[in-house]
């Protein structure tokens, strides 16, 4: 959907900061663009529990973090994601690559949860599932930004 360095691009345009992640086999080839730009820090995370505190951290620093993980990050990050989103209400913005999404016949229950724990919880999303869709990760980003409220891009992976 993105290369390394028009993602990159896209976040240093809407002022992000900084990239909490976890990489995955869909974002893992961005790490090269990742690094080098002089305008985005990349901040590593053993777990996707990690990111959501780190990021809130930076926010409430003055920075501007964006969540990067995978769905099943999503799943195992879930009351990290409750305190930092419910709880403190902070306005974090993530980008999730949903496993084999664009794969139909997938048994993977990974892109079977993303989108209903993502309702569940109350949290604005977009998805992202072919290249012309990339529009809307800035449009939904700017969108969450003005009205003070975390958001997120679901990312669809897989083989169109």
């Amino acid at each position: 959907m993105f290369s390394g360095p028009e993602f990159v691009a896209a976040l240093e345009d809407l002022g992000v900061t900084h990239v909490v992640w976890v990489p995955d086999s869909s974002t893992g080839p961005w790490e090269a663009a990742l690094e080098s730009s002089q305008r985005l820090t990349l901040v590593r995370v053993c777990r996707e529990g990690e990111t959501w505190p780190l990021a809130a951290g930076l926010h409430l620093g003055g920075k501007a973090p964006l969540v990067l993980i995978q769905s099943t990050g999503l799943f195992e990050s879930g009351d990290a994601l409750r305190n930092v989103l419910f709880d403190l209400k902070l306005p974090i913005f993530a980008l999730i690559g949903v496993r084999h999404a664009l794969v139909a016949d997938s048994r993977d229950s990974a892109k079977t949860f993303a989108e209903p724990i993502l309702k569940a919880w109350g949290i604005p999303y977009v998805w992202i599932r072919r290249p012309d869709d990339r529009g809307l990760v800035r449009e939904h980003f700017v969108a969450c930004r003005n009205s003070a409220r975390a958001g997120a891009a679901l990312l669809a992976e897989g083989p169109p």
